[in-house]
């Protein structure tokens, strides 16, 4: 990102702060809110709206929404996923190789034999919620520490979860709500026969790259279509959602359903200057350089260019948004206005005898929190959880094997999280995937982790000197990858099923540098929940528990990437004296490539470079509405009250960004592509006749055959 750039996200938080909502402690306004399927925001809709969503409504969205790495819905009979290109984009590229480039050229299955199958892909449906909340606290007994509590309820939901999933034979997992308040047991209907149906080409699906992302006016057609089979057939659905004939209007009620990633509105003040001061510059600073590096690596050949592309865009786009929150956080007017909220609350607390007693303490108790972790932040989050410097996959085979090995022989419930029974469903396809591994990838991204290690803790620190084993990054990380037999998915079962023998006999050497790294690794995440997550959750409760004494609970609680519904209006909004409006159309996105002179990544796929011979250029593209979204509501389905689809999600803009830890709907907005653009584009450029009467619901489209 350019220096101007990034103050153009800092002025776009600033622009629309003086009416910023914060939920910490006060009534719901605007439109914000991501809610729960089982906790639906009916007076607010009812009160603004003159909409009441009825219980059959809420199951049938539910059942209709699905999750496939984010979101997605069920768009007919015959088991057709909706999703965003960019979500889609592994599967497709994992489909690619060198001489049949996907991304290049798109892909269309006329005929279901033609679809793709997917690997290590799987969409999954929820079905059932229960709350489940007394049963976990109960498991926490008066007078035990918070690291004593904290393992007791997660030894409590392993249980919940394997009891809940030998009844039903459905994929069951704990969810956590107001940050350790409440407690929901999700029960999904899983299906990992998935195949692919169509894909846009890259160029039309991310018009604008980087440049345009987080911007608005857009021209993407950022869509992709799946198909889900069960038993060697194509899914026939419970539920569906049908496509709108006519679209949407300005002004017009929207729903969105799908899986927000996570956001932290409902922090302290004290949490929110950790992501401030610590977490979100530290996470920047590796974004910045790792996107340097691969885009140095991409440089040197198409092919390069071709293995890195996937990653460069998730990196680009992780480091535009996490920028974007940072700003907010840097504002003083955003920090104040935290601060006055949590004064009032606390206020509201200490006013009571009997609350004051009970939660009083809780803010304090975050503050050291936080503040003990400030010491130790850097070095945990570079080794250890999704954000580690060390993302190899190869590396990332290794770790899974060798704790597999020493957690699977414990009791299912005093095992870690992500290796009870439950957790290992959902880790065996990345696992076992047979998906390709690039060498020279591998070795680039162990050798920048390796060497990062060595640049902030410096040469002489036992774990760098262990770890790099008396070679230079480069040539350890060459070393590893070249000796290492992990690219056969049959040697990862081997040593799976071998267990603990298996393992420690095993001279791999990749194996042997996960084991290597293990009990610093584990030692910084034990030390982590028993200092910091275990204090977070016991407070957290407090704290929610104070809000709903005082404000009741028509508060939504923070996104988990799990289904949310939140709703708003089509509208557009304002920069300075420049009114934005809510659509674009085809007409602007050829202006826009003219006036970029079709430059990357202004560019466009060949079939699109004639207009007059394909596409109305009246039909509306892209449009905007008021309704609250996050990352991972990606190919969430915009819809109307009739829970007929008239958009697919594929973005927030700029002023959104801030959305993670404040929302504001001023000029803040989630931006979708038109359900009209879809169809227009698949007849009329892609040919793709049976699609659309398909979506249409019309006759000869794939779900009448």
């Amino acid at each position: 990102m350019t220096r101007r750039s990034h103050l153009r996200i800092g002025r776009a938080v600033v622009a629309g702060i003086c009416l910023l909502s914060f939920t910490l402690p006060c009534p719901v306004r605007a439109d914000e809110g991501m809610w729960l399927l089982n906790q639906p925001p009916t007076t607010a809709l009812k009160e603004r709206y003159g909409f009441e969503p009825s219980a059959q409504w809420l199951e049938h969205v539910q059942k209709s929404c699905v999750r496939i790495g984010a979101s997605g819905s069920f768009v007919s009979a015959d088991g057709l996923v909706m999703t965003n290109h960019h979500v889609g984009y592994r599967a497709v590229e994992k489909l690619s190789t060198a001489e049949r480039n996907l991304l290049e050229t798109g892909f269309y299955a006329a005929r279901h034999e033609d679809e793709l199958k997917c690997p290590d892909s799987d969409v999954e449906v929820l079905w059932t919620i229960e709350d489940v909340t007394a049963r976990i606290e109960a498991a926490a007994k008066p007078g035990m520490p918070p690291a004593g509590a904290l393992a007791a309820r997660k030894a409590a939901m392993t249980a919940v979860e394997q009891e809940a999933e030998e009844k039903t034979k459905l994929h069951c997992e704990m969810v956590t709500l107001y940050q350790g308040a409440r407690y929901h047991l999700y029960s999904y209907k899983r299906y990992t026969d998935v195949r692919l149906v169509f894909a846009p080409e890259e160029k039309i699906a991310f018009f604008g790259g980087d440049i345009d992302n987080f911007e608005y006016p857009r021209f993407n057609l950022d869509c992709c279509f799946f198909r889900v089979y069960e038993n060697e057939k194509p899914l026939r659905p419970e539920h569906y959602l049908k496509w709108s004939s006519g679209g949407a209007a300005e002004g017009d009620l929207t729903f969105i359903a799908g899986h927000p990633a996570r956001t932290r509105r409902l922090l302290t003040v004290d949490h929110l200057k950790f992501l401030r001061d610590v977490e979100l510059p530290s996470i920047l600073n590796r974004y910045w350089r790792r996107e340097s590096q691969l885009q140095s690596f991409a440089g040197r050949d198409a092919e390069h260019a071709r293995i890195a592309s996937g990653e460069i865009r998730g990196i680009a786009n992780s480091r535009k948004a996490f920028t974007g929150t940072l700003a907010g956080l840097m504002d003083p007017a955003v920090m104040q206005a935290k601060i006055d909220a949590e004064k009032k609350l606390r206020a509201a607390v200490d006013a009571n005898p009997e609350y004051k007693a009970k939660w009083a303490d809780a803010w304090d108790n975050i503050a050291k929190a936080e503040q003990a972790y400030r010491g130790y932040y850097l070095r945990h989050s570079s080794l250890e959880g999704r954000r580690s410097v060390l993302q190899s996959s190869l590396l990332g085979f290794a770790r899974h094997i060798v704790r597999i090995a020493e957690e699977k022989p414990k009791p299912n419930e005093q095992r870690l999280r992500e290796y009870t029974d439950a957790g290992l469903k959902t880790l065996e396809p990345d696992l076992y995937t047979e998906a390709p591994i690039y060498d020279v990838l591998e070795e680039n991204k162990l050798a920048s982790g390796l060497s990062f290690f060595v640049e902030t803790f410096g040469g002489d620190d036992p774990l760098c000197v262990a770890a790099l084993d008396g070679k230079s990054p480069i040539a350890r990380a060459r070393e590893l990858v070249s000796g290492t037999k992990l690219k056969d998915v049959a040697v990862r079962k081997q040593l799976v099923a071998g267990g603990q023998e298996a393992v420690s006999k095993c001279d791999d050497p990749m194996i042997r540098f996960a084991a290597s790294i293990d009990k610093e690794a584990r030692a910084l995440r034990k030390r982590h929940e028993d200092e910091v997550e275990s204090v977070e959750k016991a407070n957290y409760a407090k704290i929610a528990a104070a809000q709903f004494a005082t404000l009741g609970d028509a508060i939504a609680p923070d996104a988990t990437f799990t289904l949310r519904l939140s709703f708003g209006q089509v509208t557009g909004y304002g920069e300075g004296d420049r009114k934005i409006a809510p659509f674009t159309d085809f007409a602007g996105l050829y202006e826009r490539f003219k006036e970029r002179k079709g430059a990357a990544p202004f560019d466009l796929p060949e079939r699109w470079l004639n207009p007059e011979r394909s596409v109305k250029l009246d039909t509306p593209f892209n449009f905007v509405c008021t309704a609250d979204i996050i990352g991972g509501n990606s190919g969430s389905p915009v819809f109307n009250k009739a829970g007929e689809v008239i958009g697919l999600v594929f973005d927030g803009n700029i002023h959104g960004l801030v959305w993670d830890v404040a929302f504001t709907q001023v000029q803040g907005r989630a931006v979708a592509v038109d359900s009209r653009a879809i169809i227009e584009a698949l007849r009329s450029v892609y040919n793709a006749e049976g699609l659309v009467r398909e979506l249409t619901g019309e006759a000869g489209g794939h779900a009448t055959r």
